[in-house]
């Protein structure tokens, strides 16, 4: 595959777009709120790394000696871009990745956990010793317990699973390791799907900023519902609650869970394909 050559005049136009495109996202109202800091918090992509461009490492910028002073970029036979030592440097996590990716995309979607691991997170915790203590449990910890027995806890990402406190692990029907990530990850999972976001901005600046800002908006957008399902009271703050407590709230879980994975599909689908292009075309240098 060729490598497109972007004069500067077009590649300053792409910048100034994303960097308009990201300043909304960035707010500082926005990055308060309990919600959307996660996207801050457990997320380690920082708001200037976020309005950063990149181009990808499937293309070069003309006249652009500025770059050669960021970390993964170098002088190409036109231009400047990603250099071939830095992708063979990260060729490794660009196959796990991609292997990930598309176990994850084959494999059939689990859309019956409910959302029952935030409440695993807070399973027969005192309120004191709660995450997210300024928030009340909308049905109190006797019943947020009860719930977690009856519905059961059937959670596939390790990362999730991985805060679930230690009377609601030997609840969960399997136990994930970060060894098994790739035989567990399932297109229905929103942390799963969430993770598309890590996955881009830990290969920046290979995988361009406009597809981390994509991945990142989707995260923001399964990280709502995520929250609105769990067990925390968010109403005051504007997240009108998924009532998990009924069996019509499960079924409403459900159906939103199933949009947003048939929304990350074809984003995945465009990060696998990506990889795979990079690791082709840069073949010979990265073995």
């Amino acid at each position: 595959m060729s490598i497109a050559l972007l004069p500067r005049l077009e590649w300053e136009a792409a910048r100034a777009a994303h960097r308009a495109q990201v300043e909304p996202e960035i707010d500082p109202a926005r990055m308060e709120n309990p919600v959307e800091s996660f996207m801050w918090t457990y997320y380690s992509y920082r708001p200037r790394e976020l309005r950063r461009y990149h181009p990808g490492a499937l293309a070069s910028l003309a006249d652009a000696p500025e770059y050669l002073e960021r970390r993964g970029y170098g002088t190409r036979s036109e231009g400047v871009g990603v250099s071939e030592a830095f992708i063979a440097q990260r060729r490794a996590t660009l196959e796990f990745v991609l292997g990930l990716l598309d176990a994850t995309a084959a494999r059939t979607a689990n859309f019956g956990c409910f959302g029952m691991h935030e409440w695993a997170m807070v399973y027969q915790l005192s309120n004191e010793e709660i995450r997210h203590s300024k928030f009340p449990l909308r049905i109190g910890s006797t019943a947020t317990n009860a719930l977690v027995e009856e519905i059961g806890v059937r959670c596939t990402h390790y990362d999730a699973f991985r805060f679930f406190t230690a009377p609601a692990i030997p609840l969960n029907a399997i136990h994930p390791i970060r060894e098994d990530q790739p035989k567990n990850e399932q297109p229905g999972c929103i942390h799963a799907n969430m993770d598309l976001y890590k996955w881009a901005y830990k290969l920046a600046p290979i995988i361009p900023s406009s597809m981390v800002l994509a991945y990142f908006q989707n995260a923001r957008a399964l990280r709502e519902i995520d929250m609105r399902a769990s067990p925390y009271d968010l109403v005051d703050i504007g997240y009108e609650p998924i009532l998990m407590e009924t069996s019509e709230g499960r079924a409403e879980y459900a159906r939103i869970q199933r949009e947003l994975a048939q929304q990350t599909a074809p984003l995945r689908a465009e990060f696998a394909d990506y990889i795979r292009k990079v690791l082709e075309t840069f073949t010979s240098s990265v073995q």
